[in-house]
C-alpha cells in the first residue's frame, strides 16, 4: 500500500508527453477476406490510415486519449469503434469486419447509417443480441475484471439467490444457470467460473481475463443454428491477437489477487497472448476472521499462426485450480458454526484446450476445431465438521466429466444469400464416484424406527459420443430492408433409448427483420431448442443400473418480437418481449421438483432419479438504452420485466427459483480530465422466491446433516426482500516512455445496502460454543429433539473497497 501511495506522489512529476499506436486488420464478415485501401480515420483528427494488401493497418504518433474509429470503403457499409482508449503501454488493436452495402456504387461516404446495427450485420440473429466492448467490460464498477459480472448490465441477466450476491450464476431470461453456453474463439468452454457447481455453471468468480477480450456478443434467443445445447443464451467471446511489433503486457495488483499478461510476436506469422493469476483470499479472510478459505490459480493462452494468405491456426486454452478449505476463526459466532458444518470441503481443476483453423474459400471460409475440455471436482462433508472421522462423513464425491470434441462448419456468401452447414461430434468419459447421505436413519430410545435412512451410494464409469449437424441460410431482399434466416439442426448421442432418432431433435428456427426506416428496425423470431441433460443425471446409477437412460434431450421453444431505433451511431434503444415454453424437463422423482430450480448452491445437482416430464414457461418484456462514449460520456440502461415458473410432478406452475419479476440495471461511465475516469453501476432485483424450512424434518436431520430441510410442498412460496447495489470506481492513468500505470479504486455496494439471502437453520450454541444447547441441559440426542432451533437471518450488506494497480508495458 505504501508503493501504491508513493507511486501517486511521484509519479505525476516524471510524466512525459507520449503518443499511441492503433493497429488492426480490416476483413469481409461474410468471406473473411481481407481488404485492400479500406481508409481508417480518428474522428474530429487529420490522422488516418489505409489498408495493405493484408487488410492491415496501423495509425501513429497518437495523442493520448480516447477516440471513435472510423471506417469507409467503396461498395461497403461503413462502421465505427466507440472508446478505443489509446496509451502510452499497449498498442491497441482494432480490427474491423465489414459487410457489403445494398447499393456498391453510392455507398461512397461516412454516414450516420441504421446498418451498422448487427442487427443487420449478422442476419441469423438480428434481435436479442447485445454486446459489449474491450473497454466497456474492462471499466466496468465493481466488476473486479469478471465477465460474469460485467454482463450484469445487460438486460434479462441476473444473478442466482439474490439477484446480485456472491455467485456468478447467470440467469437468463428466466433460465436455469444450467442453459446457457460458451464460446471462445468458436471452441466451446463449458466453464467460465471458478469453484462452480457441478450440474450447472456459476460459481464464485470468473476465469476468464478480460485483458485478452476483444468483444462479446450474447445472444438470448435465436441462437445460430451451429451451437447446440444452449436453452437460454449463447455467449461468444472473441479474443484479440497479441502485439504483432514487439514483446508489451500488463501487471494487475488488486485487494484478492495478483495477474500477469505477457504478448509479443514469435515470428512474422506468429504472435502470443499468455496469462497467469493467483488469488490471495485465504489470506484475506484469514484476516478477517472468517472460516472459508477460498484459494484458486487460473492461466490462458492464445497463439495465432497464418500458414499462408488462405489458412490460420489458433491454439488456445484456459484452465483453474481451486482449492476450497476451512480454518477455525478466532471468533466463534452462530454464523460461523453453520458455514463450518453445512459447506462441503470442494477441491476442483478444469481446463479447455483447443486448436481452431481458419482456411479461406471462394466467396466464404471453412473452420475446423478440435478441442479437449475436463472439470474434476471432489466434495466431503462430516457432521462433526472436524473431517477426520470416516464414521461420521456424510458426503465423499469424485467426479470427472471430459469431452473431446470436433467441429466443421462450412460458411459461404454468393448473389446475395448468407448460407452455412456442418457437423459436431464428440466422445464423452464420465466418472462419478458418490456417497451422499440424504437422511440419516433415526430411532428412538426403544429402538423403534423413527425416520428410515436414505443413502446414494455408487460408481460410474459413462462413456458415449454424441454428434450434430446443422444448416442455416439466410437473404436481404427489397433493397437490404428485408432480412430472412432459417436455420435447422439435430443432435443425438449413443446413450440414451432415444438418443440416435434424429428427428426428436429436429430443432428448426427462423428470424425476420424489416428496416422500417434508416433509424427504425422490426424484429421478430422463433425457434425449437434442445439440451441433454446433465451427465449427473444420465451417469446416476442404483443397483447397477442407469436409472435415467429414458430421459429426454429439454426442449423450449422461444417467441420474441422487439424493434431497434438508432437515432445516431452512437445511441441505441431495443425493446423486446418474449415467450419460453419448456418441455422435458427433469424433474426430481424424490422430492417432486424440477431441476430448472436447482443450480444455485456450491457442490453438485442431478445425482439422483429423474422423470423428463416437467413443463416450464418464461415471459416478459425487455428495454435497453446504451449510449456509446464519443466525446467524455458513455452509459448502459436496461428493464427487464421476467415470469418464469415451471411445474413438478404435481404439473402445478408455480414460481421458479429465477422468478425475479423486475430487473433493472445502469452503467454510466464518465472521461474527466487529467486522465482521470469515473464510473457508476447500480443493479436492482425484485424479490427472490424462497422455500420456507419444514421445521419438524430440519430438526430430526440438522445434526447429521448440517443443513435445514426445505418443505417443497410449498417450494418458493415466499419471497426475499428486493436487492440493489451501488457500485462505483474511479481511475487515475499516467503515461511514461511506452509504459501506462493505472490506479484505480473499485467499490463495491457504496451505499452499504442490504444483500437479502436465504435464511440458515441451525441449533443453539451452549454458552461455553463447545457444542448445542438443549432444553434439558444434556447432550444433543440423536434426532434433536432436545435441540433448541434456531433461524440465522442471512441479510449482511458490506461496502467492499479495492484498490490497485494495472501496469502496461
Amino acid at each position: 500500500m505504501r508503493i501504491i501511495l508513493l507511486l501517486c506522489f511521484f509519479l505525476p512529476g516524471f510524466v512525459l508527453a507520449q503518443t499511441g499506436v492503433i493497429t488492426g486488420t480490416v476483413r469481409d464478415v461474410n468471406t473473411q477476406e481481407p481488404l485492400i485501401g479500406v481508409t481508417i480515420q480518428l474522428t474530429n483528427t487529420q490522422l488516418g490510415a489505409v489498408s495493405n494488401e493484408s487488410g492491415r493497418y496501423r495509425l501513429e504518433n497518437i495523442p493520448l486519449g480516447s477516440y471513435t474509429v472510423q471506417s469507409s470503403y467503396l461498395g461497403y457499409q461503413a462502421q465505427s469503434k466507440f472508446n478505443i482508449n489509446v496509451t502510452a503501454g499497449n498498442a491497441q488493436i482494432v480490427n474491423f469486419e465489414l459487410a457489403p452495402a445494398a447499393n456498391k456504387l453510392q455507398e461512397v461516404e461516412i454516414t450516420a447509417n441504421r446498418r451498422q446495427s448487427a442487427a443487420v450485420a449478422d442476419l441469423i440473429t438480428p434481435l436479442s443480441v447485445q454486446s459489449l466492448s474491450t473497454e466497456e467490460i474492462r471499466s466496468n464498477p465493481g466488476g473486479n475484471f469478471d465477465i460474469s459480472k460485467v454482463v450484469q448490465v445487460l438486460p434479462g441477466v441476473a444473478t442466482s439467490g439474490t439477484g446480485g450476491g456472491s455467485r456468478n450464476d447467470l440467469i437468463i431470461r428466466g433460465g436455469a444457470p444450467s442453459e446457457n453456453v460458451y464460446y471462445l474463439d468458436g471452441i466451446e468452454i463449458p466453464l467460465i467460473n471458478h469453484f462452480t457447481t457441478q450440474g450447472s455453471a456459476g460459481g464464485a468468480t470468473g476465469i476468464l481475463n478480460v485483458s485478452f477480450i476483444e468483444d462479446m456478443k450474447v445472444s438470448s434467443s435465436a441462437f445460430d443454428a451451429r451451437y447446440d445445447n444452449a436453452l437460454a443464451s449463447v455467449f461468444q467471446f472473441r479474443q484479440r491477437y497479441g502485439n504483432p511489433e514487439r514483446f508489451s503486457g500488463n501487471i494487475r495488483l488488486s485487494g484478492s489477487e495478483f495477474s500477469t499478461t505477457f504478448e509479443g510476436p514469435i515470428s512474422p506469422k506468429t504472435t502470443y497472448l499468455v496469462s497467469a493469476r493467483r488469488s490471495y483470499l485465504q489470506f484475506l479472510f484469514k484476516l478477517l476472521d472468517l472460516p472459508i478459505r477460498p484459494n484458486y490459480w487460473d492461466f490462458q493462452y492464445k497463439v495465432d499462426h497464418k500458414l499462408d494468405d488462405k489458412t490460420s491456426l489458433t491454439f488456445l486454452g484456459v484452465g483453474a485450480i481451486d482449492e476450497f478449505s476451512f480454518g477455525v476463526p478466532r471468533n466463534s459466532t452462530p454464523e460461523n458454526e453453520y458455514i463450518l458444518r453445512s459447506i462441503p470441503l470442494n477441491n476442483q481443476w478444469n481446463y479447455t484446450t483447443g486448436v481452431a483453423a481458419k482456411r479461406l474459400i471462394n466467396d466464404g471460409y471453412i473452420n475446423l476445431a478440435l478441442s479437449r475440455n475436463a472439470f474434476n471436482i471432489d466434495l466431503e462433508k462430516f457432521e462433526d465438521a472436524q473431517n477426520n472421522n470416516n464414521a461420521l462423513r456424510t458426503l465423499k464425491s469424485n467426479s470427472r466429466e471430459t469431452e473431446n470434441k470436433l467441429r466443421l462448419d462450412v460458411n459461404k456468401f454468393q448473389n446475395g444469400f448468407k448460407y452455412a452447414y456442418g457437423v459436431s461430434g464428440q466422445f464423452v468419459q464420465f466418472k462419478n464416484n458418490v456417497f451422499n447421505v440424504i437422511r440419516p436413519e433415526l430411532r428412538d430410545d426403544q429402538g423403534n424406527l423413527v425416520q428410515p435412512g436414505l443413502t446414494v451410494n455408487y460408481n460410474t464409469n459413462l462413456d458415449f459420443f454424441r454428434y450434430g449437424a446443422f444448416g442455416q441460410v439466410s437473404r436481404s431482399i427489397l433493397n437490404d430492408k428485408l432480412g430472412l434466416s432459417f436455420g435447422i439442426r439435430s443432435d443425438l448421442n449413443s446413450f440414451t433409448e432415444e438418443g440416435r432418432n434424429p428427428l426428436k431433435t429436429l430443432s428448426p428456427r427462423g428470424a425476420i427483420s424489416y428496416v422500417l426506416s434508416d433509424k427504425w428496425t422490426l424484429n421478430a423470431s422463433s425457434g425449437i431448442y434442445y439440451k441433454l441433460p446433465t451427465y449427473t443425471v444420465l451417469g446416476f446409477q442404483q443397483n447397477n443400473q442407469y436409472l435415467n437412460k429414458t430421459a429426454d434431450y429439454i426442449k423450449s421453444i422461444h417467441y420474441v418480437l422487439g424493434t431497434e431505433y438508432l437515432p445516431r451511431p452512437d445511441l441505441r434503444f431495443t425493446l423486446e418481449g418474449f415467450y419460453k415454453d419448456y418441455n422435458q424437463y427433469p424433474v426430481s422423482i424424490r422430492d417432486g421438483i424440477s431441476l430448472a430450480n436447482q443450480g444455485g448452491d456450491f457442490g453438485s445437482i442431478g445425482n439422483e432419479a429423474v422423470n423428463t416430464n416437467g413443463e416450464g414457461r418464461a415471459y416478459g418484456l425487455e428495454f435497453y438504452l446504451q449510449k456509446k462514449l464519443t466525446k467524455s460520456v458513455f452509459s448502459v440502461l436496461s428493464y427487464t420485466y421476467v415470469v418464469s415458473e415451471f411445474a413438478g410432478t404435481n404439473g402445478q406452475y408455480i414460481s421458479s427459483s429465477w422468478d425475479y419479476r423486475h430487473l433493472i440495471s445502469g452503467l454510466l461511465g464518465k472521461k474527466l480530465p487529467r486522465n482521470w475516469e469515473f464510473g457508476a453501476k447500480y443493479r436492482y432485483a425484485g424479490g427472490a422466491p424462497t422455500t420456507p424450512f419444514d421445521l419438524e424434518a430440519s430438526q430430526r436431520n440438522y445434526g447429521a446433516l448440517g443443513v435445514g430441510i426445505l418443505d417443497y410442498s410449498r417450494l418458493n412460496s415466499e419471497r426475499l426482500r428486493s436487492f440493489s447495489q451501488l457500485d462505483v470506481r474511479l481511475d487515475k492513468k499516467w503515461n511514461f516512455n511506452r509504459i501506462t500505470l493505472d490506479l484505480f479504486l473499485d467499490i463495491a455496494n457504496v451505499l452499504g445496502s442490504k444483500t437479502p439471502g436465504y435464511d440458515r437453520y441451525t441449533f443453539q450454541r451452549n454458552t461455553g460454543n463447545n457444542g448445542f444447547a438443549t432444553t434439558d441441559g444434556g447432550l444433543l440426542r440423536e434426532d434433536g429433539s432436545n435441540a433448541i432451533p434456531l433461524i440465522l437471518n442471512n441479510d449482511d450488506g458490506n461496502l467492499v473497497p479495492t484498490l490497485g494497480f494495472i501496469l502496461e508495458f
